[in-house]
Formats: C-alpha cells, sequence, structure tokens
C-alpha cells in the first residue's frame, strides 16, 4: 500500500539493520518516524560491543554514574515515572552532543522504521489519501488484491474490520497499520462507493506488494529516456536495471536521472548504479574515520549498461547522502551534468549497532568524500538548532530563486577530471542552477496542496467523468485537455468553504501551475502513475532545462567532449 499525501508518493518510514553501507538524511526535531526515515546517513555493518581501549576508566566512570542516578530516580522520585523512558531520553540526548546524524531508534520503532528501504510488504495493495478524516481509494495497484477484490478509484474506506476510521482523525500511520498484515490473511472493508447509498463490505486477502523505489521509467521522445529514482532500497539497483534495458530497447540513447527528493539508502546499491555510468577503473566514493578501520575505497569495476551517451542527473535540497554520492561521483569524473539546485549536504557515515533489546544505535564513525576529495557534509558546528534550520535559511538568503546568494569559500575548491571547478563543504552545487518556480512557493498554492483540495477535485472530476476519459487515449487527453476558468473557479470556491480564503491575484497568479497539477492528478487517475509525471513534466522547470541540456548536447560538455 502507498500513500500518496501531495504530488509524487513515496511511503517513508525508515532503515533497518543490514551488513552493506548505506545513507540518507532526516530533518531535526520531527516525529520520531520521519526522522529516522530521513536520517540514517551512511550506513556500515555493525561489529559486536567491545569496551573503549582509548578512554576505559571515563567510560566505566560515566557509565556507573548514570546507573546510580536513573536507580535514584526509579526508586526515590516523588512521582512514578518510567525509567526505560527516561533512559531513551538521555540517550537521544547525548547523541546530539556528537552531530546530528547519530541517533537512536527504540524497539518498538525498529519494525516500522525497517520498511523504508525494503522492496516489498504484505498488504492490500491500494494507493489512498486521506479526505476529510476519510481514507480514499486513489488507486488500487495494477493485479493487486485490492483491485482483485474490487476496490476502485474514488471509493471511501469507512471500517476496517470493524473498526470505523472515518471521522474519528485516523493518521496515515495507523490507516498502515490496520491495512497492512501477514499475506493470505483477510481484512474486511467497509466501503462508500460514489453515487451509492449504502456501504459494502469487500473482502481483501493480503499478499506480497511490490514497493519499488524506481518511480517511474518513460520515453520522453523516441531518444530520451527518464528514470525518478525516490530512495536506494535493497532491490533499488536490480529495479534501475531493469528500467534501464526496458528504455534501451525502446531506443534509449540519452538519459535523465532524477534525484530529487532522494533521501538516500544503501550506499552500495548508489555505487552499483554509479558504476553504470563511468567506464574503468574510477573511484566513486572513499570513507575516512578514526584510524584506518572504517577506511573504505569503492572503486568503478563492471562495464555499466550506459557509459557514453548524454546524461543528466537532477538534484535539488532534498537529494541527500546516497543520492549525492552519485552525484558527486558523476559530476567529479565529467560523466553527468549536474541541474537543479544544492543539494543537502549529508556526509557522515553511520555504523548501524543492535541493541541488546532489539533498539537501534546509529552512530558516526566516518565521512565520506566524493572522488576529488569533496566532504559535501555541511557545517553543524553552530549546533543543532543552527543545523535544522539550514534549508530554511537558504530559502531566507534567496538560495532557492538566485544562483548568485551562494557563496563557497576557496579553501572548498576542487577539479573534476577534466579541470571544472567544483566545491565542497555543503551538498553538491549543480552545474545549471534552476530557480523554484515562484508559483509553487505562494502560499495559495501550498495550502491547497497541504489541504488535499487539488487531489479531491482532481478525484471526483474523474470520478464525474470516468466514461469520456475511457474513451480518450492518453496521447489525446494530453494534447487536448484542459482545465477551464469555470473549473478553477469551482475549485476555488470549494476551498473558501474549507476555509481557505480566495486571493483572486494569486489564483491569477498560479493558474498555470493549478491547471497543470489538477491535470496529471486526473491522469494519474485515468491513466496512471506513468501519466502523471508525463504531464506534470510539462510545467517543470528542472525537467524542462534537463531536456533542453542533454537534447542540445550541452551534456557533452561535462564530459569535455565538442558538440557538432
Amino acid at each position: 500500500m502507498n500513500a500518496e499525501p501531495n504530488a509524487e508518493p513515496t511511503p517513508k518510514s525508515g532503515t533497518t539493520p543490514d551488513p552493506k553501507p548505506r545513507t540518507s538524511r532526516r530533518p531535526m526535531r520531527q516525529p520520531l518516524l520521519l526522522a529516522v526515515a530521513l536520517a540514517c546517513g551512511v550506513l556500515l555493518g555493525a561489529n559486536p560491543f567491545r569496551p573503549s581501549s582509548q578512554n576505559p576508566d571515563a567510560t566505566s566512570r560515566g557509565y556507573l554514574k548514570f546507573k546510580e542516578i536513573l536507580s535514584y530516580v526509579d526508586r526515590d522520585y516523588v512521582d512514578t515515572v518510567d525509567a526505560e523512558q527516561l533512559s531513551d531520553y538521555a540517550i537521544s540526548r547525548m547523541l546530539e552532543r556528537l552531530d546530528p546524524h547519530s541517533v537512536y531508534i527504540p524497539a518498538q520503532e525498529e519494525q516500522k522504521v525497517s520498511a523504508f528501504l525494503q522492496n516489498d510488504f504484505d498488504g492490500v495493495g491500494v494507493e489512498f489519501n486521506l479526505f476529510r478524516d476519510t481514507a480514499t481509494v486513489i488507486a488500487p495497484l495494477n493485479g493487486g488484491p485490492a483491485e482483485q477484490a474490487g476496490l476502485q478509484p474514488g471509493d471511501r474506506i469507512l471500517a476496517v474490520n470493524g473498526t470505523r476510521v472515518t471521522g474519528t482523525h485516523v493518521t496515515m500511520d495507523q490507516m498502515f497499520g490496520l491495512l497492512r498484515g501477514p499475506r493470505g490473511s483477510n481484512v474486511q472493508l467497509q466501503v462508500l462507493r460514489r453515487h451509492q447509498s449504502r456501504p459494502m463490505t469487500v473482502s481483501v486477502t493480503r499478499s506480497r506488494i511490490p514497493n519499488s523505489s524506481v518511480e517511474v521509467a518513460y520515453m520522453v521522445d523516441n531518444q530520451t529516456g527518464y528514470i525518478k529514482i525516490t530512495r536506494f532500497a535493497s532491490g533499488t539497483y536490480d529495479d534501475f536495471k531493469q528500467a534501464l534495458g526496458d528504455l534501451k530497447r525502446q531506443g534509449l540513447s540519452r538519459l535523465v536521472l532524477d534525484l530529487r527528493g532522494n533521501p538516500g539508502g544503501y550506499l552500495d546499491r548508489a555505487t552499483k548504479l554509479a558504476d553504470e555510468f563511468i567506464s574503468g577503473t574510477r573511484k566513486l566514493v572513499y570513507t575516512d574515520g578514526k584510524g584506518d578501520q572504517y577506511d573504505t575505497q569503492t572503486y568503478s569495476r563492471v562495464l555499466g549498461e550506459f557509459e557514453e551517451g548524454p546524461l543528466v542527473v537532477l538534484v535539488d535540497e532534498g537529494s541527500a547522502s546516497a543520492a549525492e554520492v552519485v552525484a558527486g561521483a558523476l559530476q567529479d569524473h565529467d560523466r553527468a551534468l549536474i541541474v537543479g539546485r544544492r543539494t543537502f549536504g549529508k556526509g557522515l557515515v553511520q555504523q548501524p549497532i543492535t541493541l541488546a533489546d532489539g533498539s537501534e544505535l546509529r552512530l558516526t564513525i566516518a565521512r565520506y568524500y566524493t572522488p576529488s576529495g569533496r566532504s559535501i557534509q555541511k557545517s553543524y558546528r553552530n549546533g543543532l538548532a543552527a543545523y535544522e534550520k539550514d534549508l530554511t535559511e537558504r530559502a531566507r538568503h534567496g538560495e532557492y530563486f538566485h544562483a548568485d546568494s551562494i557563496h563557497f569559500a576557496d579553501s572548498l575548491r576542487f577539479r573534476t577530471d577534466h579541470g571544472r571547478t567544483v566545491y565542497g563543504g555543503g551538498g553538491i552545487m549543480p552545474d545549471l542552477f534552476v530557480p523554484r518556480d515562484t508559483m509553487a512557493a505562494s502560499s495559495y498554492f501550498t495550502r491547497l496542496q497541504g489541504r488535499n483540495m487539488l487531489r479531491e477535485f482532481a478525484l471526483n472530476f474523474y470520478q464525474d467523468h470516468k466514461t469520456e476519459l475511457e474513451g480518450m487515449r492518453f496521447e489525446q487527453f494530453k494534447s487536448t485537455f484542459q482545465i477551464s476558468d469555470t473549473q478553477l473557479q469551482s475549485l476555488a470556491a470549494r476551498a473558501a468553504n474549507e476555509g481557505i480564503a480566495t486571493n483572486a491575484t494569486c489564483l491569477r497568479r498560479c493558474s498555470p501551475l493549478l491547471r497543470n497539477q489538477l491535470k496529471a492528478y486526473i491522469a494519474r487517475s485515468a491513466y496512471g502513475k506513468t501519466a502523471y509525471f508525463q504531464v506534470l513534466h510539462d510545467r517543470d522547470p528542472e525537467m524542462q532545462q534537463a531536456l533542453h541540456a542533454v537534447g542540445d548536447g550541452v551534456t557533452l560538455l561535462a564530459q569535455g567532449l565538442t558538440m557538432k
């Protein structure tokens, strides 16, 4: 089951221990589940616990002091306390003194967060959203148990196994918990379908549901392919290889690889993917820790599927860790043109350590560097509060809209294989900067998106015009269908009834974006996920810049070649 709360649905629920390295990032002080999903850096396999040989006396004194104080609090404090909860809190606060990405995951959360980097799960296979405290089906997975049971887009789920889930402020996580379960088990859904007066009961048998991190792959034209990767999960490399092979059979000779919003994942999947683009034996990434225990060097070693041909990589401030490893390697070796905005800046290596009670410690034990020697970790010397506000500060300084607002010290200057200047110390700076769409940043548009007004309006439109849409080929829909002024006014009126005051000026300014987003959502319901992205990309400034670059030969400049 995938949730699609906004434009690009990707379930984000965390990471699990793995003997192979992995990377990711987190915004600080978010709810634990989201924090761990975005947090966990480059992870190396855990070793059994061993006492510190560097300062064993101080370690022992600290341990005994903490044990003594916790015993006094538990025994003598005036109120009853939860000693385990206090211990978890103390551990988390201790790790905050180290760096922003060392993290403690309580045992009760470990299973939930592990799903983030898994390539499948047991569930019913339905994409849903929450509209007005009611879970509403966006689309059942093709061939999945929900589709086989007859669920349709727009069906409202009123109860799950007798538990009412409408009008009760149910959360997405709660719905996940109710709908997921062991494969082969049954779940009874009470569903209300549009234009039907009475609910019906649908029995769905849970099954294994694919959860691919390759969000979409399609041919933009007869030469240009597009692949979007949302995270580096356990099956990402295999899924990517399959997608790339499919596109090559359709005539792919140039590629746009979209890593925007990709928070990271398994490092080895990221380096194997980068290896598909880089020829010979060249360094992809290296790590440097205390002493040489955690020092590693990773080189390209296989004959890749796309070592030649124009390549553009899309990045933004949401691209982190493993995504930055890929972008940095391709940029340093002049293999690809990086397009978009400066990436997050996550370059710390974590080791996952499973504790006796099933909880997990992810401890920073090294830094990673791109082939040219860049550390892309942004500074955290000013403390966690400043670190967690970094993206907000970028917006305040105008970085998302003006490339000249970004300044790097000369000491952070490095050179690519062909002598181009690149910078470290705070993310990967793209070769071609693309500002954010100012309309997408307007308060009116963001409020409509945040309240799911656009998705709900589009789903209702699809249901009302389902027959006409089913009789229209997607190519015809894409070239001829337009959201009318009347429909925009209807959306504004509905939003006003929900407390989002109509602003005629804002509505007029963001109307092109609204029309495109609504059209994309309608295409999602009528023609599937690929159609959604194909429509959305018509007004995607980074995508349009990428297509321009990959089409007119600009990408060859990154490889030191002469355009003809």
